[in-house]
Formats: structure tokens, sequence, C-alpha cells
């Protein structure tokens, strides 16, 4: 989960709705860094642009937890 939502006009999306994987990789390259370093939580900003042409920026401290995990459950026959 992360502070905004992913969107084309930062260039973290194709126009058909796909993960640019390595702009996405070297744009939170902290988050990534601190989830495979054991930190609790990683302050991150990013600059957005917005429809009408204007940028600013959003900045948080996300916290970092494990999850559990559950096994999958086999479907019937």
């Amino acid at each position: 989960m992360l502070h905004k939502e992913l969107d084309c006009d930062d260039g973290e999306l194709t126009r058909t709705n796909k993960v640019r994987r390595g702009f996405i990789a070297d744009k939170y390259l902290p988050l990534i860094d601190a989830l495979y370093s054991g930190k609790s939580e990683q302050f991150i900003e990013t600059v957005v642009k917005f429809e009408d042409g204007r940028s600013g920026s959003v900045s948080a401290t996300l916290k970092i937890v494990d999850t559990k995990t559950f096994t999958p459950v086999k479907a019937a026959a």
C-alpha cells in the first residue's frame, strides 16, 4: 500500500494501466530499501502532476508491518 494511487500522469502507469516497473522501482526506492532492511517506518515525498498541469508533492511517513499469510484453499472437485 502506497501513500498515493499509481497514476498515468505521474508516469507510473501506461495509458493502458500497465505498471511501469522500472520507473516504480526507481521512484519508490526508499520504500523498497526500507522493506528489505527491516525498518518499521519510512518517510517518502513524491512529486505529483495534476490534470490541469500543475505540480505538487505528497509526503507521508509510512508504517511497514508484516502481514499474516494463509495457505491457499484447494477448490472442491
